[in-house]
Order: structure tokens, then C-alpha cells, then sequence
């Protein structure tokens, strides 16, 4: 097969969709791989690496698109990226398509096959393609809040792990998945006093063991307008698989919040938690309302670019190998798991959560697969 690496084109994000070491073990697998030239650059991967591990230099996005069968990415297609896939061509990136309903009828138009990362599960009911971005981001949110909180920043001037002197600022995690418990080990280790609310009795237990220092509580049965005053910095890190975040945290809330508290919603590709959320950028990450700061960069990872890549990598790599080998239709039948990675197909919308949520029409991957 044919696989395509484009540059990516959101602003700020320096992420690449393959690694050298990744197109090595492709083009061993008798697979031919086009890079687009300085895809690699920000993450530190240079065209003379991709040559060494047998990959054509495209010139531009325009050849990769017009020559590949499987496009592999990072983050979800730009207008300028979706109006040049072909029918049946195979998408494999990020969409996060409950975040965006344009984004959803320019795939559906474009009748690609389009597999997000994000939906594809596992026998733990994990996420595995969205692990180590959650892993990634969820360490992130607690740095990015910590600076923040800094006076220049808007914040209210609060070091997150305190000193000799002065208490340590108090931070509320949202949610003790990847991404909540990647933010709490920061969180613990700058020394900040932790509380995270988690619906999992299982998950709650875990997390008791693991911080035994923290208050982990269940966010059934607490009032969030009850312990919100009390915080300096809040992650949110709510998911739910494919589908809009619940938003956690209302605008009403804003005015009960201490003035200059930090809040960093992790799961704005996904909508938000937080009611008064939208996406910003590595450019500007950071806005005010009611003397809260709001931090909503919806690429975080794309921060820390060659960590990332080579992150996503390890995980993904297995996946394309199996796609590339199969083609879509095979790959779907092989496994529930992989299946359920499957948002667009032809035409036809195959991912129900973003189908309900934007009552549109949905078609079953298994009717149209036979499975």
C-alpha cells in the first residue's frame, strides 16, 4: 500500500504522523511511504532521516494526497486537507468529530474511510491510541496551569508548590483517567495540595492507593459549587469515548471561584467541560471571563512535539502496520476494537455518539461490514 504523511498545518502543531523509525518498519513490510518535505522538522526529524529509512520526499501536501492510499496524521484534516481526499482513500488521524459538525459533513462529502485514533478500543476498555496523548496532556495541564497561576499570566500569584513559608496552592482534578492521573503525579510531585473527583469506585480506590495524600472523592456524590471556592488551579479531564464532554463546571460557577484561579480544560477537543471553554492555541492559550483565567489549547501535546511523536508512535505503529496489510474492510472485520475506530465509511457516518449528538443520519459498521 501506498501511506502518505503530510505536514501538519493547525497552527502550532509540530507533531509529525510518522517517525523514521516507524517508516523503516513500513517500507520492510514492502509498503511504499511518501513524507511530505519538513513534515519531520519540528519534531526534530529531518527529510535525510526519512530517506535513510527508505521514504520518498514529496514536495508538497498536494503529492501526497493525490498519490497515497492510506493518509496517516496527527491531528484532524483542515478545510484545505478534507477538500483533497478522494473517495475510498483511508484516513487514519485524530477527528475528535463531536467537537465539530463541519468537520464531520466535509468527510461524509468527501466519502473517504476514516478511522480516528481516539474511538479505537481495547480489551482493558481503554482508549490505546489516545493513551499516550492523554498521558502526554494530563502531565501538560498541571505545568501550563502552574504558570498560570503567575501574576503575569493573569493569575493570582500563586507558586503551585508553595515554600518554606507559604502554603502550596490547592488543585481539583476532574476525572481520575489517563489524563487525571498523569496531571495528579505532577500535581503531587510539585507538591500541591490535591483533591480529584472520580465516578469509578474501582478507579477511586486505585487512585486512594496511589495518592495517598490527596482527597479523592466521588464526583456522584459531591457538590461541585460546594468545594469550588476553595481552589486555585482546576484540570478538567472528563471523557466520554466519541462523544461531547459534560460540561462539569457552569458559567454560574465563575463567580463562586477564587479571582485569579486557573482553569485548564484537557478536554476541549472534545467540546469542553467547562461551560465557558472554547479552543484557543499555543499562540494565545489563555482568555479571561470573571477574573478566571481559562486555559483551552486544543493541541496541547503539540508543545512537546518529538516527545509526542515518538509517543504516538509506539501505539500506532502496530495499528497502520495491520491497515496497510488489510485494507479498511478486512481490518474492521478482524476486530470489535478496531471497528469501533471507524467514523466515516463511503459516505455513510459509522460513529453514533457524533450521529446523536448531531442528529444526524447514522449507519451501523456492522450492517455495513457484514460482521
Amino acid at each position: 500500500m501506498i501511506i502518505g504523511t503530510p505536514k501538519e498545518i493547525k497552527n502550532k502543531e509540530f507533531r509529525v504522523g510518522l517517525t523514521p523509525l516507524s517508516v523503516q518498519t513500513l517500507t520492510q513490510d514492502g509498503h511504499k511511504v511518501l513524507i511530505e518535505k519538513n513534515a519531520g522538522e519540528g519534531s526534530g526529524f529531518f527529510d535525510d532521516d526519512y530517506i535513510k529509512s527508505g521514504a520518498v520526499i514529496c514536495n508538497s501536501a498536494k503529492d501526497i494526497f493525490d498519490k497515497s492510499e492510506l493518509i496517516v496524521k496527527v491531528k484532524e484534516p483542515q478545510k484545505i486537507e478534507t477538500d483533497q481526499l478522494k473517495e475510498g482513500q483511508i484516513l487514519f488521524t485524530y477527528l475528535h468529530l463531536a467537537s465539530s459538525l463541519e468537520l464531520t459533513h466535509q468527510l461524509l462529502n468527501s466519502k473517504c474511510k476514516s478511522i480516528a485514533y481516539e474511538t479505537i478500543t481495547s480489551d482493558t476498555h481503554g482508549l490505546p491510541l489516545l493513551m499516550p496523548m492523554s498521558e502526554v496532556a494530563g502531565r501538560l495541564s498541571v505545568q501550563a496551569g502552574a504558570s498560570c497561576l503567575e501574576k503575569h499570566h493573569g493569575g493570582i500569584g500563586l507558586l503551585l508548590s508553595g515554600s518554606s513559608f507559604s502554603d502550596p496552592a490547592k488543585t481539583l482534578i476532574i476525572g481520575g483517567g489517563v489524563v487525571g492521573y498523569n496531571a495528579a503525579l505532577i500535581a503531587n510531585g510539585m507538591g500541591s495540595q490535591m483533591t480529584i473527583l472520580e465516578k469509578s469506585i474501582t478507579r477511586i480506590d486505585f487512585l486512594k492507593n496511589k495518592f495517598p495524600n490527596a482527597d479523592v472523592l466521588s464526583i456522584d456524590d459531591t457538590k461541585i459549587e460546594e468545594i469550588l471556592p476553595k481552589f486555585d488551579l482546576v484540570i478538567g479531564a472528563v471523557l466520554i469515548p466519541g462523544a461531547q464532554a459534560p460540561k462539569i463546571i457552569k458559567r454560574d460557577h465563575l463567580k463562586i471561584m477564587k479571582k485569579g484561579s486557573v482553569l485548564v480544560d484537557v478536554a476541549i477537543d472534545q467540546g469542553g467541560c467547562f461551560e465557558t471553554s472554547k479552543a484557543t492555541s499555543h499562540d494565545n492559550p489563555t482568555y479571561i471571563i470573571d477574573e478566571v483565567v481559562h486555559y483551552c489549547v486544543a493541541n496541547m501535546p503539540g508543545a512537546v512535539p518529538r516527545t509526542s511523536t515518538i509517543s504516538l508512535n509506539s501505539a500506532t505503529l502496530a495499528y497502520i502496520q495491520k491497515l496497510a496489510d488489510s485494507g479498511v474492510e478486512k481490518f474492521c472485520k478482524d476486530s470489535q476494537h478496531h471497528l469501533n475506530g471507524l467514523n466515516t465509511y463511503l459516505g455513510k457516518l459509522t460513529c453514533k455518539p457524533v450521529a446523536d449528538l448531531f442528529n444526524l443520519s447514522y449507519s451501523s459498521p456492522q450492517d455495513l461490514f457484514d460482521c
